[in-house]
């Protein structure tokens, strides 16, 4: 389950000063190559939250490049992509096309309209990004927490990008610190809020959708995190094993909640192999 500080940690990281503040220090901070916001709100639904952020490498490649979403987290009830432009120009000046979407949140928006919005994100990627110099064939998902989750359900549960019109669409996926088996819910937590009034629990768990055809998936997660407990990647790890799909476990020393994501920032790198072992595991996988 979440842990009992989960609102507070994750409404204290996606606090606009925070993290406008964050992107300010890692855009003057020295280390990778140039990159480039391509385009900015572009929206994928009708909805006001419904809409992207496409980033990518300053330098133009000779060929269609790799494609991540990313999916920020916030317990499902706050965040705004502008704010994750630190994690977007870390994987592009790796060499990705990376797409930041909103999506609806809780409480007026409660499960599964962040999960359909998730999809319908990938399906706007699948049709549109290579206008931007992305190459549809190789998408990947990942995100962090919340996020992480999105990404993760994806992968996994075949319905939601097909509904959406992009079945198969995300060829790999990388999940940090996110909540892959977290039932029983904390009585009015964010957890219960976004998900309580769902009629079948169990499917709103990414663990309930293992299966052996599933897209390699890369779980980090820090083992001081105090917030996604340990059993969530442990769990989903060890039941994909037994189905025989591709997974790698992963977790770093002294690394808690919000340290994972920062380390994907120039000033906190230092801190985790996060931004490296998640570049590295899309490059292998996604050609």
């Amino acid at each position: 389950m979440l842990g009992a500080t989960a609102i507070l940690g994750l409404t204290a990281l996606s606090a606009c000063t925070r993290l406008d503040a964050l992107n300010g220090l890692n855009a003057i901070t020295p280390g990778d190559g140039e990159t480039l916001q391509l385009a900015a709100d572009i929206p994928f639904g009708p909805h006001s939250r419904q809409m992207l952020d496409i980033y990518g490498p300053a330098k133009p490649a000779s060929a269609a490049l790799p494609v991540i979403v990313f999916f920020y987290g916030g317990s499902w009830n706050s965040g705004r992509r502008q704010d994750y432009g630190f994690a977007a120009r870390a994987l592009a000046a790796r060499g990705f096309i990376v797409v930041v979407p909103d999506y609806r949140l809780a409480p007026a928006f409660a499960y599964p309209s962040f999960v359909e919005d998730g999809a319908a994100a990938v399906a706007w990627t699948a049709a549109n990004i290579g206008k931007h110099g992305g190459d549809a064939r190789r998408i990947g998902a990942s995100g962090h927490s919340a996020g992480a989750y999105i990404a993760v359900l994806l992968a996994l549960e075949t319905a939601w990008l097909a509904k959406a019109g992009a079945p198969g669409a995300i060829k790999a996926g990388v999940g940090l610190a996110g909540p892959y088996d977290f039932l029983p819910f904390e009585p009015n937590g964010a957890a219960d809020i976004a998900f309580g009034q769902w009629r079948d629990l169990k499917a709103t768990q990414p663990i309930t959708h293992v299966r052996a055809d599933a897209p390699p998936l890369l779980l980090l997660a820090g083992d001081d995190d105090d917030v996604v407990f340990a059993h969530n990647g442990k769990n989903l790890a060890a039941a994909l094993t037994a189905r025989g799909a591709p997974v790698t476990l992963k977790s770093y020393p002294g690394i808690g909640h919000i340290g994972i994501l920062l380390a994907l920032s120039k000033p906190f790198r230092g801190k985790a192999s996060a931004l490296t072992d998640t570049a590295d595991f899309f490059a292998r996988h996604l050609g």
